[in-house]
């Protein structure tokens, strides 16, 4: 059975899906089984929302002050599951919420989830890929020909309603990409985090 929550660097992560709508090429799924203390993080069958509550209620939250749902899928593909666990685990245990996506919930669901997730979450982190639609298209082989206008209107509409919200690249881009990814953070009014590829 594949994990469900699991440590790395000293963090917790919610591991709640392998449904994703994008296929990044730098992905560290297509490479590794698991990272951190898991030993896989491919579920034979996505985990129900009492399975996440019970892998919470087997885990020592003492140390740990901030929930991140990151795994092997984007979380928001199981969002019933993301925030009514999230709501379990914050009220139950006493941590923040925060949300690594690639932003285009509001795509996959046809409908606007940002006020929904902002009901829980205290922080979101969003993969920008890529500073151009071009270089996003090709880096993040997403299902939706407009993922990267829809990425950028899910970041400002994040960045109003949420506390903390920040974009982040992986430092497998060029120096120029990196410093044009820079521009468009600073543009969309969000931090930028330059993410290191062994990550």
């Amino acid at each position: 059975m594949a994990d469900i929550l699991y440590t790395y660097n000293e963090q917790v992560y919610a591991n709640i899906t392998n449904l994703c709508d994008c296929r990044c090429s730098f992905c560290i799924r297509s490479h590794v089984n698991g990272i951190g203390d898991a030993n896989t993080l491919w579920h034979k069958k996505d985990p129900t929302l009492e399975e996440i509550k019970a892998a919470m209620d087997e885990f020592d939250f003492g140390c740990f002050s901030e929930l991140v749902y990151c795994g092997y899928g984007e979380p928001t593909c199981a969002l019933e599951s993301l925030i009514e666990s999230a709501r379990y685990a914050k009220e139950k245990y006493g941590v923040s919420i925060r949300v690594n996506t690639n932003g285009l919930g509001n795509l996959y669901h046809n409908k606007d989830i940002v006020p929904i997730l902002a009901g829980v979450v205290d922080f979101v982190s969003v993969s920008l890929n890529a500073p151009t639609k071009d270089e996003y298209m090709k880096v993040t082989q997403p299902r939706f020909e407009n993922a990267f206008e829809a990425m950028q209107d899910f970041i400002i509409e994040c960045r109003d309603i949420i506390p903390q919200v920040k974009v982040s690249i992986v430092d497998v881009l060029t120096s120029e990409q990196i410093e044009a990814s820079k521009v468009l953070a600073d543009e969309l009014g969000v931090s930028l985090r330059i993410r290191k590829f062994a990550e």
